[in-house]
């Protein structure tokens, strides 16, 4: 009887878990799709931002800033988070641009170092061709070739053809909503919840 009540009370956690889960992952997946409703123009500058919570102008934005404004719509702040863990953990970060410091305006808005920081803190998921794999609240990483790099997030809307989730992102025309899945070369699928 005891060990029946455990099961019960133990399975009741498991399904409440999977629902909040769930849940934390559809409101990613529908600030994701409100983010195209703002008009932001690509703009890869470099801003000095505010700390914790800093943004760059609302109206303009890269790749990077999608992720950190759907997140931010939950409550999660990855300019602190990456800043955090990049000034405890600076080895452990790309040393692509060659420096030898944190900087809290821009360390987040690079998609190399979130590639890092949801390796480190989130999970890890294959990469595969195949689209049923690739659900709403993933992000993913692509290259672009010739060392670009580019994130986007998958939301709950699907291809016309209904056999994809489509991707907002920002590659040069505002925040949209695209098919573009497998369009370049996948480098990084990841999930997060913090």
């Amino acid at each position: 009887m005891i060990k029946n009540i455990f099961l019960l009370s133990l399975c009741i956690l498991v399904h409440i878990n999977c629902i909040a889960q769930s849940d934390f992952y559809d409101r990613l997946s529908d600030a994701g799709v409100l983010l195209t409703k703002q008009k932001v123009t690509y703009d890869p500058s470099y801003f000095s931002i505010s700390y914790p919570n800093g943004d760059v102008p609302n109206n303009k934005g890269v790749c990077t800033d999608v992720i950190i404004r759907a997140y931010r719509q939950l409550g999660i702040d990855l300019q602190k988070e990456v800043h955090l863990d990049m000034k405890n953990n600076f080895n452990l970060y790309p040393t692509i641009w060659g420096l030898s410091k944190t900087d809290k305006n821009i360390d987040h808005r690079r998609v190399p170092n979130l590639m890092k920081y949801f390796s480190r803190y989130g999970i890890v998921k294959k990469i595969t061709n195949t689209p049923s794999e690739y659900i709403p609240g993933d992000i993913i990483c692509w290259s672009l070739g010739g060392g670009l790099t580019h994130i986007g997030l998958v939301v709950n809307k699907k291809s016309k053809d209904q056999q994809r989730y489509l991707i907002v992102h920002n590659i040069g025309g505002g925040q949209v909503l695209a098919d573009c899945l497998f369009d370049y070369k996948i480098i990084g699928h990841y999930r997060y919840k913090k």
